[in-house]
């Protein structure tokens, strides 16, 4: 039997990442993560926060690794991955109260960072949260060298990746009904950006 896919970086963020929506999916029922990658997250996550349905999704190659991760697991609450293409795939509106994707706006071309911005606002119910991990710079600036040196090594691969503003994200949340609620500093130069979507303050 093949082993799982394991992504090292995943297994050593996890533990800060778990800290973070301990916090912000407390009062969340359904959570939609965009690109689940190997299924490390999910299973971590919802193992966790085992009061919510946590909904994978990726490319269809993906899959057979996140499965495999959840049939190990045993766990009841986390769901099948999706088949999610940001480009061309759409997601029912208003049926989940949370978001969560990592590492994923950086290796995203910039139009698809602003279709799954589009999509996130569709998909988060009212009061709703979008927890987005990676590494961002803000102003034009990077925060750190070593910042500034992967955003080059992934422009040299591809064109279309890139390290993302924080400016300019928060300008597409604006558009799609979400305001910026929270910054939270992680390990490795890294944040955890959270957004909520319009109508009322959750943690009122």
């Amino acid at each position: 039997m093949n082993s799982k896919p394991f992504a090292p970086s995943s297994s050593r963020n996890e533990d800060s990442i778990a800290g973070v929506l301990l916090r912000e999916f407390r009062n969340c029922e359904s959570v939609l993560e965009i690109g689940s990658g190997t299924g490390q997250h999910a299973v971590r996550f919802a193992c966790e926060l085992s009061h919510l349905s946590w909904q994978t999704s990726d490319l269809e190659p993906s899959h057979a690794g996140i499965q495999q991760w959840i049939r190990e697991s045993r766990l009841r609450n986390v769901r099948e991955p999706l088949v999610l293409d940001v480009l061309r795939d759409t997601v029912e509106a208003g049926i989940y109260d949370a978001v969560y994707s990592s590492n994923t706006a950086h290796i995203m071309s910039y139009v698809a960072v602003c279709r799954m911005f589009d999509l996130v606002g569709g998909a988060l119910a009212e009061h709703g949260v979008f927890c987005l991990y990676g590494p961002f710079s803000r102003n034009g600036h990077f925060s750190t060298a070593s910042n500034a040196e992967f955003d080059a090594s992934l422009r040299a691969r591809n064109a279309a990746m890139g390290i993302r503003d924080l400016n300019d994200l928060d300008a597409m949340a604006c558009t799609k009904g979400m305001k910026l609620a929270r910054l939270y500093s992680m390990p490795a130069n890294n944040l955890t950006v959270v957004w909520q979507k319009i109508g009322g303050t959750r943690w009122a």
